[in-house]
Parts: C-alpha cells; structure tokens; sequence
C-alpha cells in the first residue's frame, strides 16, 4: 500500500505537468523517482502537532481509522482468476461495508479539529459519500444480478475472457455510473469539494501536520486502488484475458481505472456542490435504478 501511494502520486505530477505542458516532477532522482521518498521522509520528520481546542481523541482517532479498513479491503479482491485465500461468498458487501469508514474517519478529523474550515468540509464529506454511496451499490448489484453471486471471484468467473463478454462492455450504463460514483466516493476531482482549496483552505485535514496528513493522504490513493479494483472485478473479467489469464490482466485493468481517475482531475474543472448533489439525486441515481430494472427484466426473459 506504502509503494503503491508513492508510486501513484509520482505518476499524478507527470500526467499533471503533461497536461499542464510542464515536465512535472524532474531532478530528484531519474526523472523525480525518488521525489516521492523525499516527500515521505520530510512528512515522517515533520512534528506531531495537536490544536490547543481539538479533541485529541477524536483529532488522533481520524487518520488510525481512515488506513485501518485499507488491508481488509485488499483481502477479497481477485487477484486471481480462481480461488483465492479470502474467497468469500459476501465479499463485495465486505469491502463495501469498510469503505464506509473512510467516510466516518473524515468526520471525526472535522469534530475533533475544532476549526471551521475542517467541520465543513467533514460535513461536505459526509452528505457526498451518503449520497453517492447508492449509485455506486446499485450500479454493482446490476453486476451482481447478473452474475447471480457477491463472490467476487464467481463474477469474475460469470464473464469470461473475451471483452465482449464483461458485464461492463454488455452493460456500459451500469460502468459509466460506476465510475462516476467511484470518483465522487473517493473525493476525487472534479468532485473534490470537502478538501476544496479555493473555499476550505484543505478542508478536514487542515489542522493535520506530519504523518497524520500523510495517513490520509495515503489512505486516499489506497481506495482508489481498492474501488478501480471492484470495477476491475466486476465490469472488466478481473484476471481473465484473451490469453495467459492472471494477476497481470486484473493489475493491467486495475492501474487503466486508476489512471483515468487521475487524467480527470487534471482535465476536468471543479464543480459546485449543488451541482454535485444534483448530478447524483437527478441523474446518476435514476439512471441505476432504470438500468437495473431493465437488467433484471432482461436476465429473467433469458432465464425463461
């Protein structure tokens, strides 16, 4: 997870300075490798500093609980495209059910800062995740009615190797509203509104200095990788390919999600959060709830 955080965020400042038509990240290292271990080292070095008015309960008790779901969410992914160690009959609602403490660690980091900024941006968090947190279940039960199963690894299994037999190439409503939803629930840009710098100063974590930011920030980029993993499994065969299926093909797909969610951050602007609520409740919402009903219908003529 450590790795992955620092790759990720090396990889998000070149795409950023190529869309920028800069270099990005240059001199520390080859072409700023080790930027990202200067980065860590000077964050580990940093002072751990309680608000004189904070909670230091609650204010401590964010950043522990926001890393802490991250290894067991790893654990049902499909890594492979048969069995597994953590095969689980339950193993979306798993990981599903730990992703939520993403949402409750953001709270408490704005209750327990005592500062404005940080109390609404924690409110922000919560009213988006609670929001957006039912087209992103709706558009994986279309999946798993599909499928017939919430063992990850029997979906993966359902589809098949060849692209067209992915639920997410029979089904591309169902993935677009996924994907949506999944940068929406990971408060990533353009619907980054509960760390919005230009209203918020940094939002929940602005009274976070040291490791208690980086705890954050590295929980951050393990969800995206734990929720383009889902998307992997459910909508793209996970391990299955045209040829030599395994972990490779669920990586290569995996690291192709992750990357569309970093080129939208730099491509897209920010919204507003009306706009935000409203693409959810007024669109992303209906949107799943029909597509479901039609997939079910389907699935049931087929079944006939």
């Amino acid at each position: 997870v450590g790795l992955n955080g620092l790759v990720l965020v090396w990889v998000e400042r070149k795409v950023a300075g190529r869309c920028q038509q800069r270099p990005g990240p240059l001199h520390v290292g080859f072409h700023g490798l080790l930027h990202r271990v200067a980065d860590a080292l000077k964050l580990v070095s940093k002072q751990l500093i309680t608000p004189a008015k904070a909670d230091p309960f609650l204010y401590w008790s964010a950043p522990l609980l926001s890393f802490m779901a991250v290894p067991i969410c790893f654990l049902p992914l499909p890594f492979l495209s048969a069995g597994g160690a953590t095969q689980l009959n339950l193993g979306l609602i798993l990981i599903i059910s730990f992703l939520g403490l993403n949402s409750v660690s953001l709270c408490l980091a704005g209750l327990g800062s005592n500062s404005k900024w940080s109390l609404l941006g924690a409110a922000r968090a919560i009213a988006q995740t609670v929001s957006f947190e039912i087209p992103l279940l709706l558009s994986a039960l279309t999946a798993v009615f599909m499928a017939g199963t919430m063992d990850l690894h029997a979906i993966v299994a359902a589809q098949g190797p060849w692209p067209w037999q992915w639920f997410g190439v029979m089904n591309p409503v169902t993935l677009l509203v996924f994907l949506i939803s999944a940068v929406a629930e990971t408060n990533r840009a353009p619907f980054d509104l509960p760390e919005a710098e230009s209203e918020l100063t940094a939002g929940f974590h602005t009274e976070y200095s040291g490791m208690g930011f980086g705890l954050f920030f590295l929980a951050e980029y393990a969800y995206i990788l734990v929720i383009c993993g889902i998307g992997a499994a459910l909508f793209l065969g996970g391990p299955l390919g045209p040829f030599a299926p395994g972990p490779w093909w669920f990586l290569a797909k995996l690291y192709a999600l992750v990357f569309l969610v970093i080129q939208l951050r730099w491509t897209l602007p920010r919204v507003r959060f009306d706009q935000l609520l409203n693409l959810c409740w007024r669109w992303l919402t209906p949107a799943a709830l029909i597509n479901i009903l039609i997939t079910m219908v389907v699935m049931k003529t087929f079944a006939g």
